[in-house]
């Protein structure tokens, strides 16, 4: 074997070494990587599909034609009832969009008149009310009377998301590790954000109401003196529709 040809062998064995170390690096760094990424996801749904509290707007429309003036029977059971919405959770201003230079701009500002009417007689004072005026884009359409407030609001999701196969798949670690995959428990927290009356309670809970206090004393009373606390009607009987089990 000649000097160049044992130099040329060693060149190409350093090369091949290299290269090995060089795979074995992007290798461990692959992995790496992923375990980071698999481990970022928490197993709990309620961390992975927190439910947010956060303010939404709630809206309303009152369409208002051009020969009339006023709202119908209907739409002043809506603007009190929105109205008694806002007393309970609103959380700013209501603010009143109001149509001009259209051919109901005159009747859209008398029904306006009225609504202030409604809400200021259902307990809204005047200076939570503020009052725009806007000029629609398209023509065609029937300008109407918009009312929205803030209010307290929960959200969870997007649900849908499925950044991975849910079944036996080399790519899926959690299937052989036997998690639960991503998008799991998302619809639940979703509706249940939906469902809620409160977004508060989420959060924390309510204060207790004071105890009726002539009730408990008398239930204490006839505790002291050993007698029956149970509370008894006599007319109960009366209401019963059936005789069975007598």
């Amino acid at each position: 074997m000649t000097e160049k040809t044992s130099l040329a062998r060693t060149r190409r064995l350093r090369i091949s070494a290299a290269l090995a170390g060089t795979a074995l690096m992007l290798g461990a760094c692959n992995h790496t990587n992923d375990a980071i990424t698999t481990a970022s996801i928490p197993e709990d749904y309620r961390l992975r599909h927190p439910i947010a509290v956060q303010e939404a707007n709630e809206s309303m429309v009152v369409f208002v034609g051009e020969g009339r003036g006023g709202l119908t029977a209907e739409q002043r059971a809506d603007v009190m009832g929105l109205a008694q919405v806002w007393l309970h959770e609103g959380t700013g201003a209501i603010s009143a969009d109001v149509p001009v230079q259209t051919p109901n701009a005159r009747a859209a500002a008398d029904s306006m008149r009225e609504i202030q009417s409604l809400l200021a007689a259902a307990g809204v004072p005047p200076h939570a009310v503020t009052v725009r005026n806007y000029h629609p884009k398209d023509p065609r359409l029937l300008a109407a009377i918009r009312l929205s407030y803030p209010r307290l609001s929960a959200t969870a999701g997007p649900c849908g998301v499925w950044p991975e196969d849910i079944g036996p798949s080399i790519k899926n670690k959690s299937y052989f590790e036997n998690r639960s995959y991503y998008n799991f428990g998302c619809a639940n927290q979703r509706n249940l954000a939906a469902m809620v009356d409160n977004p508060a309670d989420l959060v924390q809970p309510r204060s207790e109401t004071p105890p009726y206090t002539a009730r408990r004393t008398a239930l204490f009373e006839k505790y002291r003196k050993g007698t029956a606390t149970a509370i008894t009607y006599p007319d109960a009987d009366k209401a019963k529709l059936s005789d069975t089990g007598k």
